[in-house]
């Protein structure tokens, strides 16, 4: 009777080892590579961004796609800090500088995207920062099998994320 017991917990075993692991390892290699290409289509989006001085739609809704091509579904956040000159000079005969600090002023996702779809181009200038985040918003393979397997809770975590930042080089008119 004993020996079947064995039997049986050493054929459970085997097939953990055979069959769940290597799957957590190719679910793990899945979303590596999802990440790898979210990064790269978000550095691509905002170095575009920088060198062109401005957002248009067409830019946008390819950027969605490319992330969306990896079969997960994301949270795009996009904050725009827009310099804001101070207006004080200051006149001498030879030259006039400016007094003071320039200060930012920051626009996110929904203001961007709405000035994006009524003009079909939002324009930036030089000096402006632009930061693109990305977070994935479902369960991938691999999350599911490492909370089945180390019982890890908690839907906060998400697996797939990048992010990206620059100042602008142009003006975008």
């Amino acid at each position: 009777m004993s020996d079947t017991v064995v039997t049986v917990i050493a054929i459970f075993l085997a097939a953990i080892l055979m069959f769940i692991f290597p799957l957590m390892s190719t679910a793990d290699r899945t979303d590596d590579i999802s990440n790898q290409a979210v990064d790269t289509a978000t550095t691509e989006f905002v170095d575009q961004i920088r060198s062109t001085g401005k957002i248009t739609q067409d830019n946008y809704d390819s950027f969605v796609q490319v992330i969306s091509s990896t079969g997960n579904a994301f949270e795009v956040e996009i904050e725009v800090q827009i310099l804001d000159d101070n207006p004080g000079k200051k006149v001498t005969e030879a030259e006039m500088t400016k007094v003071g600090e320039n200060y930012y002023y920051s626009q996110y996702t929904s203001q961007i995207l709405n000035d994006v779809n009524d003009d079909g181009v939002m324009f930036l200038k030089e000096g402006d920062i632009v930061t693109v985040t990305i977070r994935n918003t479902n369960r991938t393979i691999a999350t599911i099998l490492k909370d089945f397997v180390y019982r890890v809770t908690g839907n906060n975590s998400a697996s797939i994320t990048a992010q990206h930042s620059g100042i602008v080089n142009v003006n975008g008119k």
